[in-house]
């Protein structure tokens, strides 16, 4: 079964992916900033990591670097808002394999992971 790690500083965010991806996915572990998400997908070894931009303490562009600076494999999807255009460039850049853009649709959250992976 595919390994999800979620990071977003919402805990309604999270919850609703958690809730997405229950049924297909192992959610692994839930982190609120970018600190987190790096350490637990070190913990881990998540085969998919939901990743928000903007979170406190590391930004999920900046934990998104440092997760494929040390893992090249590492796949990480960004979660986006509408209007965030440039930071998606970033994060392509930092090494995101895709993005979905809030609100979520179950649909696409599942394509996209399966598209990833």
């Amino acid at each position: 079964m595919t390994r999800v790690l979620i990071a977003d500083d919402s805990e309604f965010m999270r919850s609703l992916l958690r809730e997405i991806l229950d049924d297909a996915f192992e959610v692994v572990g839930e982190a609120e900033n970018g600190v987190e998400a790096v350490d637990l997908y070190d913990e881990h070894g998540p085969d998919v990591v939901m990743m928000d931009i903007v979170m406190p303490i590391r930004d999920g562009i900046e934990a998104t670097g440092e997760i494929t600076g040390a893992d090249p494999d590492a796949t990480v999807i960004m979660c986006t808002s509408v209007g965030q255009e440039e930071q998606m460039k970033a994060a392509i850049k930092a090494g995101a394999e895709g993005y979905i853009t809030k609100p979520f649709q179950k649909p696409n959250v599942l394509d996209a992971i399966g598209s990833a992976v």
